[in-house]
């Protein structure tokens, strides 16, 4: 990843987590990382642990943020979700996987939160 986008990136990390500050989320962890990827933003909403992937775009050239989120990567972020509950023993909570587009435009961000951006299929033991 170039320097730039990584720069772009953690902007976006940045305002997603001050953004959700504001809506009164208490942030746990920001960019857990486990040998089976990284979440953004790892949050508490009452009694929600909230998995937060935050996607940054300067402009729809590629897609809009939303393109980028596979069934792979959700796969990716539901394995390391489960590691994070295991290695905190944080059972016991409800779950939820929430996404956050920011898209700049002349210089300013505009951010969408989508909350149950995506639900689990099976599989996966909480």
């Amino acid at each position: 990843m170039s320097d730039f986008r990584k720069r772009v990136g953690n902007k976006g990390e940045s305002i997603a987590e001050d953004y959700l500050k504001q809506k009164g989320y208490k942030i746990i962890h920001r960019n857990y990382r486990c040998r089976f990827g990284e979440i953004d933003i790892i949050a508490k909403d009452d009694d929600t642990i909230v998995f937060t992937e935050v996607r940054t775009k300067q402009n729809d050239n590629f897609g809009s943020p939303q393109d980028s989120i596979t069934s792979t990567k959700i796969d990716k972020i539901a394995k390391t979700a489960l590691s994070f509950i295991q290695e905190k023993k944080l059972t016991g909570y409800s779950y939820r996987f929430d996404f956050i587009a920011v898209k700049f435009s002349q210089g300013r961000p505009n951010i969408e939160h989508i909350e149950n951006a995506f639900v689990l299929n099976g599989g996966y033991m909480f």
